[in-house]
């Protein structure tokens, strides 16, 4: 059993304390511990630069969406690869990734219709993870500004919680992961050409959440990196490069069982 939250916590203290606590619903599955544990040797462990030689077919504008609690600089890797291949490549302009508010919401929408307008040509979003949730959202706000949405192990489909994160989001950003401040349906199709990376080695995001059902994305694309992995490994870059040259949501590349 849980022990009580002692009363003499600051409000906000104790309401993040208790949402810690909240039980994970009965029958919804996350990656088994040992994945986990490879994530945390990821993320410990020594980088490497991924060299990824690729020239465009259709060059164009693209915004990189950092995940959960990372810097656009874990994304610098296939922010390089896209410039070379020649992209032109924005980061989301935030920063750290802390969850999404109304002001960060307005703040993208607000960028991605400026760069649009500026570029003369809509924007295709990469999101990894949590990144991919804001992609999916502000494409369905904006759609006259993005081309393509590419998700690389986001939790757009099925229970909030079927992941190993929830717990430290809720704890980072003080309200439930299935009622954030900023409403919608994760699951619903953004009016764009919208491709799902997966992954079966993911240790933080259940793959059945990541790839999606038909319906609720175009194609689903697997991979076999970590999820930490698809923010810079030679694997999701040249997948991603290959995904902006076909524009071909409707060939999907296999779904988890």
């Amino acid at each position: 059993m849980p022990l009580p939250v002692p009363p003499l916590l600051p409000a906000s203290l104790r309401r993040r304390a208790e949402l810690v606590r909240q039980q994970r619903p009965a029958g919804v599955r996350t990656p088994p511990a040992r994945l986990l544990w490879r994530e945390l040797a990821v993320l410990f462990g020594a980088r490497h630069k991924a060299l990824v030689h690729h020239v465009a077919r259709q060059p164009g504008p693209v915004m990189l969406l950092p995940g959960f609690g990372a810097h656009p600089a874990r994304m610098r890797p296939m922010a390089e690869a896209l410039e070379r291949a020649g992209h032109s490549v924005f980061d989301w302009g935030l920063g750290f990734n802390l969850g999404p508010t109304p002001e960060n919401f307005a703040f993208l929408l607000a960028r991605i219709t400026r760069l649009a307008h500026e570029q003369a040509a809509p924007l295709t979003l990469v999101g990894w993870s949590l990144g991919g949730l804001f992609a999916r959202e502000l494409a369905k706000q904006r759609p006259a500004a993005v081309a393509m949405v590419i998700t690389m192990g986001s939790p757009f489909s099925g229970d909030r919680r079927a992941n190993n994160a929830w717990r430290a989001y809720q704890l980072v950003t003080g309200h439930p992961v299935d009622d954030p401040p900023i409403k919608g349906d994760f699951a619903v199709k953004p009016p764009v050409p919208t491709v799902a990376l997966w992954s079966p080695r993911d240790g933080i995001v259940a793959p059945r959440s990541a790839c999606g059902w038909p319906g609720e994305r175009d194609a689903a694309i697997a991979l076999r990196c970590s999820h930490l992995g698809f923010a810079a490994s030679p694997e999701a870059i040249a997948t991603v490069l290959v995904v902006l040259d076909s524009l071909a949501p409707d060939q999907a590349n296999g779904s988890p069982g």
